[in-house]
């Protein structure tokens, strides 16, 4: 399959987070036109083990917070945009640590990392890790981050995510790739 070309672009906005460009494609059908682009750095998430000697059920670690867009509190796994030049494992153990206090003795990569949040408009990818061997510590949150802790057994989240509770990408991939590939098996 050939992909299309890009011709030139335009940056239209840069914000704290994101970047916005129009760019101007050409298609192997030779068609031109114009594709609106979320440039974003990246991130990772993690799912933390808080139990991981219970190997067929083990307590997973979740933050509850409210998120301003969807407007609406969210069931997810600890997770940050990647500082440039950020290794990906290094990005998920900050976060990890920021938002939970806990640190993590084991990183494992889990599932095809990284993946693609919405690729029809934005170039960002997540890399998707387990942390295991959690030792507790103080959360360092930002200012805008309102979480409450919540643990769950493996099965009981993987129902809420059947249920549509949780129905966050990147927190429903890491749960459904860990119960079903798990890197510890």
């Amino acid at each position: 399959m050939t992909p299309a070309r890009r011709l030139r672009g335009t940056r239209i906005h840069r914000g704290r987070v994101i970047a916005l460009d129009i760019d101007e494609v050409r298609y192997a059908s030779g068609h031109e036109g114009t594709v609106e682009v979320v440039r974003h750095p990246g991130a990772s998430a993690i799912l933390p083990l808080l139990d991981a000697s219970d190997v067929d059920d083990p307590r997973v670690l979740l933050l509850r917070q409210f998120r301003y867009v969807p407007d609406e509190v969210l069931l997810e796994i600890p997770a940050g945009r990647l500082d440039p030049g950020e290794d990906p494992a290094a990005c998920a153990a900050r976060e990890l640590r920021e938002e939970t206090g806990y640190t993590a003795r084991t990183l494992i990569r889990v599932g095809p990392a990284p993946i693609l949040t919405a690729p029809g408009f934005t170039d960002e990818r997540i890399h998707l890790f387990v942390g295991t061997g959690l030792v507790a510590g103080d959360a360092a949150r930002e200012p805008d981050e309102d979480i409450e802790l919540a643990t769950y057994r493996l099965s009981d989240a993987l129902d809420l995510v059947r249920m549509g509770t949780i129905h966050d990408a990147k927190t429903s991939l890491a749960l459904l790739y860990f119960a079903h590939f798990r890197p510890d098996r």
